[in-house]
């Protein structure tokens, strides 16, 4: 019996850390989400601009940068057509973004995007874009892909310089095979 005892104690401790553990990996979204807006990275854009809320504001400018990165592993060749535009709160603009796949395979990819500084995030939006959808490209092909988005008027005014950066990530495995038809014998 006392051999038992000391088993029935580590069998608890061990059930307890897998239970921290399992608990632990539930936690780290919203720990994420609370880092990040602490320290302004990994801005997520906001949601859908209420068209026709007031005019442009052609009297302030804000500087809109792009940035694109590809993930560990992809191959394509990702960018955008320009670095910068200058917009005016409140108005449309596009920037084009061009994906190459220079493999000798179809290749699917998704793009993840992100806003600097954070507290700006919330008032970019995009009302089209690239990142909506998986994007697939046949060996050799390449594609524009357009960025359509809103700065707010409701910007903060001391936020004169905006950041909108993607990262590329290749999801070919993770795409489910397609079906193939049997035929008919």
């Amino acid at each position: 019996m006392n051999e038992s005892l000391p088993i029935r104690r580590l069998v608890v401790r061990l059930s307890l850390v897998v239970v921290g553990m399992f608990a632990f990996g539930f936690a780290l979204v919203p720990i994420y989400d609370v880092m990040c807006q602490a320290f302004g990275i990994n801005g997520k854009t906001a949601g859908a601009y209420r068209a026709g809320a007031g005019p442009v504001d052609e009297a302030r400018q804000v500087r809109v940068q792009f940035l694109a990165t590809n993930a560990a592993g992809m191959a394509w060749e990702f960018g955008p057509q320009g670095d910068e535009v200058t917009v005016h709160p409140g108005a449309t603009t596009q920037m084009l973004f061009i994906a190459h796949n220079p493999t000798e395979r179809p290749m699917t990819a998704q793009a993840v995007p992100s806003v600097a500084p954070s507290k700006a995030a919330a008032f970019f939006h995009k009302t089209e874009c690239f990142c909506f959808t998986q994007q697939v490209l046949q060996p050799g092909e390449r594609i524009e892909m357009p960025v359509r988005f809103i700065v707010d008027r409701d910007l903060p005014r001391d936020v004169h310089h905006l950041t909108l950066a993607y990262t590329l990530f290749d999801i070919t495995a993770r795409k489910p095979p397609v079906a193939q038809a049997t035929p008919a014998p």
